[in-house]
């Protein structure tokens, strides 16, 4: 048999170096996945709807009010008589977000799910926080739809929770009973009231939707910035890994809390500002975790592989260096939310926040000069605020053993 080989045939095949493996491996690099497409479309009609009431609507009229105006719809009756705001778009943003990019690739890998959940719920604590997680999130989406909106009633201050009593003399008028002159508490405010009389349990529950709107919206502007910073910077070295790390020594030595102060003099308090410091300055110590995380990742050699074969920069940290450091980012993001969940506490309680919300830390701070006689004001939001903190705590160290291969738990030792 001849060895002998077809020299055109030999300079018509194509060369290793010469190939495109990424047309190979299923596509282009600049291609738009699915899921992103999905995002957009159902991610447009809140653009449009923000834009509208930014450029299009009158001075005080929102699309809600359009809307009501041209069909005649008693939106009161739907729990839609609230003003809705740039937060809220964004909220309502960040949560498709979390459908399309979260929630949807679970479903669609079965198995990889049920393999997590399998490791995640040996955890019983975080069984309990994430069913509590739950209830938070529940009440911060639903809740204002099924209560109204806080509100004062100066006859029904210091009105005491349920099964509790105070004394008459304490209160201006008894909603509940009195027996033996104590005030009785009543299911009408089941938590109690404050000294302005608003009740103790709607706030806590419009606390909810104030903490989620913290949570998924500054966490998600500090996760892009920080794992595009601290990837590019890790992966790309040299002169960009330098520029990037000087940024972020800039920002974590940045006074934020000197900076909203001053924010806070010329522009006035409100969440989207503190949103928007806290997400414009917080970001420094992801983007330096994520960066020592995928140092070492891009020296696997899955990584390297992946540059021979002649792949982009752009798909090998797409592919290879953010997906398998995504169980040490998981962690750092959870640690992050409390530390958000208690500066707003914290500067609410100071008498810097915003005193338009109905937030967890102005309700504390309603409560401060009460504790001797109606300390329910002060507990209530306290417990709640320390049981959610507890929770993502709790949380991100079990979806750490889950997610992460290398991690081992006490079961399987």
């Amino acid at each position: 048999m001849s060895t002998d080989t077809d020299p055109n045939a030999e300079a018509d095949a194509p060369r290793f170096d010469r190939v495109d493996w990424e047309a190979y491996a299923g596509g282009r690099t600049g291609r738009v996945s699915t899921t992103t497409k999905l995002f957009a479309l159902t991610v447009a009609p809140i653009v449009a709807l923000a834009g509208y009431d930014r450029v299009a609507a009158g001075e005080r009229e929102t699309v809600f009010d359009a809307f009501a105006a041209a069909t005649d719809l008693p939106l009161q009756a739907f729990g839609l008589d609230f003003a809705v705001t740039a937060v809220d778009y964004a909220f309502a943003a960040t949560l498709l977000l979390f459908v399309w990019y979260l929630v949807v690739p679970l479903f669609q890998h079965p198995r990889i799910a049920s393999h997590y959940w399998r490791r995640f719920k040996r955890n019983r604590p975080a069984l309990v926080s994430l069913a509590w997680l739950f209830v938070v999130f529940g009440g911060g989406l639903l809740g204002p739809l099924v209560l109204n909106a806080p509100e004062q009633n100066i006859l029904a201050g210091h009105q005491p929770p349920v099964g509790l009593t105070v004394a008459e003399a304490n209160v201006p008028q008894c909603v509940g009973e009195v027996a033996d002159g104590r005030c009785g508490g009543t299911w009408e405010y089941p938590l109690g009231t404050t000294r302005g009389g608003v009740g103790v349990f709607t706030g806590v529950v419009y606390g909810m939707t104030i903490s989620m709107k913290i949570a998924f919206i500054t966490t998600t502007i500090v996760a892009g910035i920080g794992i595009t910073v601290g990837t590019v910077s890790a992966y790309a070295g040299g002169w960009v890994d330098e520029v990037a790390m000087r940024a972020v020594d800039i920002v974590l030595s940045f006074p934020t809390l000197l900076f909203f102060l001053l924010v806070l003099y010329v522009y006035g308090a409100g969440l989207g500002m503190f949103i928007v410091v806290f997400s414009l300055f917080g970001w420094g110590g992801t983007a330096r975790y994520v960066r020592s995380k995928a140092l070492s990742v891009s020296e696997e050699e899955f990584v390297k592989a992946g540059r021979l074969s002649g792949a982009s920069t752009r798909r090998v940290v797409r592919r290879h260096v953010v997906p398998n450091t995504a169980s040490s980012i998981i962690t750092q993001l959870t640690l992050l939310i409390p530390g958000f969940l208690l500066a707003e506490a914290q500067l609410a309680f100071l008498g810097l926040g915003d005193s338009s919300i109905a937030s967890w830390g102005q309700l504390i701070a309603a409560g401060r000069s009460d504790l001797a006689f109606a300390p329910w004001i002060v507990l209530a939001p306290g417990i709640v605020l320390f049981l959610t903190i507890l929770a993502f705590n709790f949380l991100g160290d079990a979806l750490l053993d889950a997610v992460d291969p290398e991690a081992t738990t006490e079961a399987e030792r």
